[in-house]
C-alpha cells in the first residue's frame, strides 16, 4: 500500500507541476499577444503618419509648381499651360491604345 501511496503522491506532484507550467505558458502567451497587438497598433499609426506625410509632400510639390515667382503671372500661366498640354498628350496617348 505504501508503494501505491508513493506513486499516487508522485503522480499528484507531476500533475501540479504540469498545471503550474501550463499557467506560466498561458500567461506568457497572453503577454506575447499583447505585445503583438501593440506592435500592430504602432504599425497602423506609423502607416497613417506616412500616408499623411505623402499627402503633405504632394501638396507642397503642387504648390511649388504653381508658385508665382516675383509676381510674374505670365510665366506662371505659361508653366500651367505647358503642364496642361503635357497632361493632354498623356491622355491622348492613353486613349489611343
Amino acid at each position: 500500500m505504501a508503494e501505491k501511496d508513493k506513486i499516487l503522491t508522485l503522480f499528484t506532484t507531476r500533475v501540479r507541476q504540469l498545471i503550474l507550467q501550463y499557467n506560466e505558458l498561458k500567461e506568457e502567451n497572453k503577454e506575447l499577444y499583447a505585445m503583438v497587438d501593440s506592435r500592430e497598433e504602432e504599425i497602423r499609426r506609423l502607416n497613417a503618419s506616412l500616408e499623411q506625410a505623402r499627402k503633405d509632400y504632394e501638396s507642397l510639390k503642387t504648390a511649388k509648381m504653381m508658385e508665382i515667382c516675383d509676381g510674374d503671372i505670365e510665366s506662371a500661366k505659361r508653366r500651367l499651360a505647358a503642364l496642361i498640354r503635357e497632361v493632354n498628350k498623356c491622355i491622348t496617348l492613353l486613349s489611343g491604345k
